[in-house]
């Protein structure tokens, strides 16, 4: 039982918010945090999805509430469906990778993990999926299961224009032997005949 987290919510404006998180450590303890999260994002995405808001909110909830030994790095991206642009805060996770015709993008680090400081501050980024292209959000467990010394390389190695294919690339750099931790992978496909296929 782990504390992973994500979650794809359509909202106003043909846009959808994607949200990825990993709590620290492992067990129930980790497991109810997520479930903390993921509330808390339900809610405020009801008010307010933006990335910056929910970052900030949720930064805010686990400094106060959780112990000091608890964190969980997070990505939220507001997609907009028709023209592929995005913005995102990235706190402290793995940085989500925009694919196209063999270019990659990392959507890198905008902000500290969440619940480590109560005053901690995010930036925003920006970035356009292209018609074709594909957005993959994952967590630690995926890298930390690949073996080899630059399993960053081999992900980016395995990504293609097909997402069934990248799925069962990335299925095959996982080694059994360094599996110690839960798996998450959010990956959304934009096609020339509508805005997004469903995620995979």
């Amino acid at each position: 039982m782990g504390g992973d987290y994500f979650d794809v919510i359509d909202l106003p404006g043909n846009r959808t918010l994607l949200a990825v998180a990993d709590v620290s450590g492992k067990g129930m303890a980790a497991a109810l945090l997520a479930a903390n999260i993921q509330a808390l994002v339900r809610s405020l995405a009801n008010i307010d999805a933006e990335p910056l808001v929910l970052a900030s909110q949720i930064n805010k909830h686990l400094s106060r509430y959780t112990p000091s030994d608890r964190f969980a790095t997070g990505v939220f991206v507001v997609l907009s469906r028709d023209s592929g642009e995005l913005t995102y805060v990235n706190a402290g996770h793995n940085a989500p990778i925009v694919f196209c015709a063999g270019s990659a993008t990392s959507l890198e680090a905008t902000g500290l993990p969440m619940g480590l400081l109560s005053g901690a501050e995010y930036e925003a980024g920006a970035a356009i999926v292209p018609f074709g292209g594909t957005l993959l959000l994952f967590t630690d467990g995926l890298t930390d299961s690949i073996s080899g010394n630059d399993p960053e390389s081999r992900l980016r190695g395995a990504l293609s224009d097909n997402p069934a294919k990248t799925i069962s690339n990335l299925k095959l750099l996982i080694d059994p032997r360094c599996k110690e931790d839960d798996i998450t992978i959010l990956l959304v496909k934009r096609t020339g005949d509508r805005p997004f296929g469903p995620p995979w």
